[in-house]
C-alpha cells in the first residue's frame, strides 16, 4: 500500500493529434505496465480499445490506468483532444490532482490546447508541460515556449530543451543538471548515456537555464541571494523550489521530447514525480451540509476522516456491466460495504471495486484516501454524485458540463430494435452527460444530442456495433433556442369546473431577459398572501416545464427571469395542479409579448490554411455569415480565426478539402449561443410554418 505523498493522480491532455496516446504507450511500456509499445497508427494502442478508437486512430474516452516509477504510484487518465468529447477532459481534470499539457512542436499552442488549459485553471490542476514531435520538420521548441507564454496567463519556464529540431533532434539538454542525454534506438529508448552538453549547444543552454533560475529564486529567499551574489545555486533547494511554484500553479515547467522517437519520455516520468503534486500536497476539499450549502465541511486526504468520494464517469463494460468511476477524498470504502449517495439521497452498495488499467481490471479490497478506482453494484450513481460516509453526509461541488448543439433523430427499424434501443440510449445518456434523448411529441420520433456530428457519429456506432440495434437517423439539425428581449407583465388564469370540486390558479408574472447571462431566475415576489406560500413551487414548476417550448417555433427558451408577483386563488378550487398549468399559461402569454427572438449556436473556428488558397477560404467563410476575428501567419501558412454559425458548418470537411486541394485543416468548437439575424430568422420561421 502506497503512502499518500508517493501517489500522483495525473491526467494527460492536449488538443488532438498532439501525441498524447503515444506517450502514454510509452510510459507503460518504460514503467513495465506493457512489455511492447502499442502504436495508434497500428490500432494498436493500449489505452484506445474501442474498436472506433482503433478504427480512427483518436481518443474518444478517457481511460485510466496505474503503473509505478522509482517507488511512486502513478494513476493516469489518458483523455481525447477534439473536442466533440470535452466532457471527458473536464470531468477528468475535476479529481485529477496534477496534470500533462501536450503540444505539438509543429503546431504549437492549437485551439483545443487553450481549451484544456483554461479547464485546467477552472479546477485549480498544476501542471507541466510537455512539447512533443521535437522531430518533425517545422518544429520548433522557441516558437511553441514563446506562445505558450503570450496565450496563458502562467508563466511557462523551460527545464529542459533539446539539442537540434526536426531530423537534426539527437537528444534533451537537462537545465537543471547540465547534461545532455542522448537515448539508445536499440533498445527503444531504455537505455541512454548522460553527456557533458556539446559546445555549440552551451550558450542557448545556459540562455535558458539562467531565466530558470531567475523564475524560481523567487520562491526561495536563499536561492534569491545566491542568484543575486552569483553564486553557485543549491540543486536540490532549486528542485524544491520548482515543485513549490509549481504546486501554486505560478510557475509552469516546460519539458521537450519525441515520444514517438522514444526520446524524452523517462525525464517526463522524473518530473512527474518530482514536481506534480500528491493528494497530500492539495488543499482539502470543500464539501456542504445536506441541506445547507452555507456550511463548508473540509474533507482532508485522510484514511481516518470520513469517507468522501466523487462519481466522475460512468461506463458500460460488456463483462461486469455498470462501472462508476470513483475518486475518494477522504476515508476508506471497502467492497462489500454501502455508501451513501447524497444527490439522490440512496444508499449504495459496494459489491466489488476495481482498479482499471484501460479495459482491464483488477479486483482490489479497498479504496483509499487519493485513490482512483471503479466500483460494480451502485444503481443509482450518476456522473458527479457524492457518495460518503453515511454518518457523516456532505456535498461535493457537482462537475458543470456544455450544453449540446447538435441533433439527429433516430428510428428502430423493427419493433425488437425499439426495446434495445430504448434500453442502449439510457446507458449511453448515464456514461455521457453531454448526450441528451428526449421525445417529440408532435412527431413521435426520438431526438439524441451531443457536441457534434462526430461525437453523435461515434454514438450511434456504438448503438449498431455494441448493443446490435438496426436504427435509421436523419439529418443532423442545429440545437436553437428562443429568448425574450422586452420586460412585460401577463397573466396566467385556469378555471376547471366539472361538476364536482374545479379547478382554479391565478397568477401574475413579471417577464424580462436575465442580465448575468443565466439560463433561468425564478422569484417569489408576493405580498400579503394573495396566493398561499404552498402553490409557489407548483407555479414555478409550471414555468419551468413551459420553458421547454417556445412561441415562434417551438425550440426551448432561456435567459428569463420571472417574477411572481401577484395571483388570486378560491378556498375550495384551487390546488397544486392548477397553479402549475396557470405558470405555464402565464409565462406562454407573456414570452409572447415579449418580442421573443431566435438564438442560434456560433462556434469559434481555426483554419490553417497555405498562402495559395487564403483568398477562396476566406470567401467561403464571408458566405457561411463567418465573422473573422484575426489572421496570423506562421511559417508558410496562416492561421486564420473565425466565428461561424453552426448551421452553416455542415459538411465544412469536405468543402474546405476541395478549395485547398487537401492541404488546409480546421477545428471547430462551441463558443456562445447569439441572435439569429433579422432576415435568416423571417426564412427560418417561413420554412418550418410551411
Amino acid at each position: 500500500m502506497m503512502t499518500l505523498e508517493k501517489i500522483r493522480n495525473i491526467g494527460i491532455m492536449a488538443h488532438i493529434d498532439a501525441g498524447k496516446t503515444t506517450t502514454t504507450e510509452r510510459i507503460l511500456f518504460y514503467t513495465g505496465k506493457t512489455h511492447r509499445m502499442g502504436e495508434v497508427h497500428d490500432g494498436a494502442a493500449t489505452m484506445d480499445w474501442m474498436e472506433q478508437e482503433k478504427e480512427r486512430g483518436i481518443t474518444i474516452t478517457s481511460a485510466a490506468t496505474t503503473c509505478y516509477w522509482r517507488d511512486h504510484e502513478i494513476n493516469i487518465i489518458d483523455t481525447p483532444g477534439h473536442v466533440d468529447f470535452t466532457v471527458e477532459v473536464e470531468r477528468s481534470l475535476r479529481v485529477l490532482d496534477g496534470a500533462v499539457a501536450l503540444f505539438c512542436a509543429v503546431g504549437g499552442v492549437e485551439p483545443q490546447s487553450e481549451t484544456v488549459w483554461r479547464q485546467a485553471d477552472k479546477y485549480g490542476v498544476p501542471r507541466i508541460a510537455y512539447i512533443n514531435k521535437m522531430d518533425r520538420t517545422g518544429a520548433s521548441f522557441e516558437n511553441t515556449l514563446r506562445a505558450m507564454n503570450e496565450r496563458f496567463a502562467t508563466k511557462c519556464v523551460a527545464i529542459n530543451i533539446p539539442a537540434g529540431e526536426g531530423d537534426m533532434f539527437s537528444g534533451i539538454i537537462d537545465l537543471l543538471t547540465m547534461k545532455f542525454r542522448v537515448f539508445h534506438e536499440a533498445s527503444q529508448g531504455v537505455t541512454f548515456d548522460d553527456l557533458n552538453v556539446p559546445d555549440d549547444m552551451l550558450a542557448t543552454a545556459n540562455e535558458y537555464r539562467e531565466k530558470l533560475l531567475e523564475a524560481v529564486a523567487e520562491y526561495d529567499d536563499r536561492l534569491l541571494e545566491q542568484f543575486l551574489h552569483d553564486e553557485e545555486l543549491d540543486p536540490v533547494r532549486v528542485m524544491q523550489a520548482v515543485r513549490k511554484a509549481t504546486i501554486a500553479s505560478h510557475m509552469v515547467p516546460v519539458l521537450s521530447g519525441s515520444s514517438f522517437k522514444n526520446k524524452g519520455v523517462q525525464k517526463l516520468l522524473d518530473y512527474i514525480v518530482d514536481f506534480l503534486p500528491s493528494p497530500l500536497d492539495m488543499p482539502p476539499v470543500e464539501a456542504h451540509g445536506v441541506g445547507n450549502t452555507e456550511k463548508i465541511i473540509l474533507r482532508r486526504p485522510d484514511v481516518n476522516e470520513p469517507t468522501a468520494a466523487l462519481a466522475f464517469k460512468i461506463a458500460t463494460d460488456p463483462y461486469v456491466g455498470r462501472l462508476t468511476y470513483v475518486r475518494v477524498y477522504s476515508g476508506v470504502i471497502k467492497a462489500g460495504s454501502y455508501v451513501l449517495n447524497t444527490n439522490s439521497g440512496v444508499k449504495e452498495r459496494v459489491a466489488r471495486l476495481l482498479r482499471m488499467h484501460s479495459n482491464k481490471r483488477e479486483d482490489v479490497g479497498e479504496a483509499r484516501a487519493g485513490d482512483i478506482v471503479a466500483a460494480i453494484g451502485f444503481r443509482k450513481t450518476i456522473t458527479g454524485d457524492t457518495l460518503c460516509d453515511v454518518k457523516h453526509p456532505v456535498v461535493l461541488e457537482r462537475i458543470s458540463f456544455p450544453e449540446p448543439v447538435v441533433s439527429v433523430s433516430i428510428e428502430p427499424k423493427t419493433k425488437v430494435d425499439q426495446d434495445r434501443l430504448s434500453d442502449a440510449l439510457t446507458k449511453l445518456s448515464d456514461e455521457d452527460p453531454t448526450f441528451l434523448v428526449k421525445h417529440d411529441e408532435e412527431t413521435g420520433q426520438t431526438i439524441i444530442s451531443g457536441m457534434g456530428e462526430l461525437h453523435l457519429e461515434i454514438l450511434v456506432d456504438r448503438l449498431m456495433r455494441e448493443f446490435s440495434v438496426g436504427a435509421s437517423v436523419g439529418r443532423p439539425s442545429v440545437a436553437y433556442k428562443e429568448t425574450i428581449t422586452h420586460e412585460v407583465e401577463a397573466e396566467g388564469r385556469f378555471v376547471r369546473q366539472t361538476g364536482g370540486r374545479g379547478h382554479y390558479g391565478h397568477v401574475w408574472l413579471r417577464l424580462r431577459p436575465t442580465t448575468d447571462g443565466s439560463h433561468f431566475k425564478f422569484e417569489n415576489k408576493l405580498v400579503g398572501g394573495t396566493i398561499p406560500r404552498e402553490y409557489v413551487p407548483a407555479v414555478e414548476k409550471g414555468v419551468r416545464e413551459a420553458m421547454n417550448n417556445g412561441v415562434l417555433a417551438g425550440y426551448p427558451l432561456t435567459g428569463i427571469h420571472c417574477e411572481l408577483y401577484d395571483g388570486s386563488y378560491h378556498d375550495v378550487d384551487s390546488n397544486e395542479m392548477a397553479f402549475r398549468v396557470a405558470g405555464s399559461m402565464g409565462l406562454q402569454a407573456g414570452v409572447a409579448k415579449a418580442r421573443p427572438i431566435l438564438l442560434e449556436p456560433i462556434m469559434d473556428v481555426e483554419v490553417v490554411v497555405p498562402e495559395a488558397y487564403m483568398g477562396a477560404v476566406v470567401g467561403d467563410l464571408n458566405s457561411r455569415r463567418g465573422k473573422i476575428n484575426g489572421m496570423v501567419p506562421r511559417d508558410e501558412v496562416t492561421v486564420v480565426s473565425v466565428n461561424v454559425p453552426l448551421s452553416e458548418m455542415f459538411g465544412y470537411a469536405n468543402t474546405l478539402r476541395n478549395i485547398s486541394q487537401g492541404r488546409a485543416v480546421f477545428t471547430m468548437q462551441f463558443a456562445r449561443y447569439m441572435a439569429v439575424p433579422v432576415d435568416v430568422s423571417k426564412k427560418m420561421l417561413e420554412r418550418i410554418r410551411i
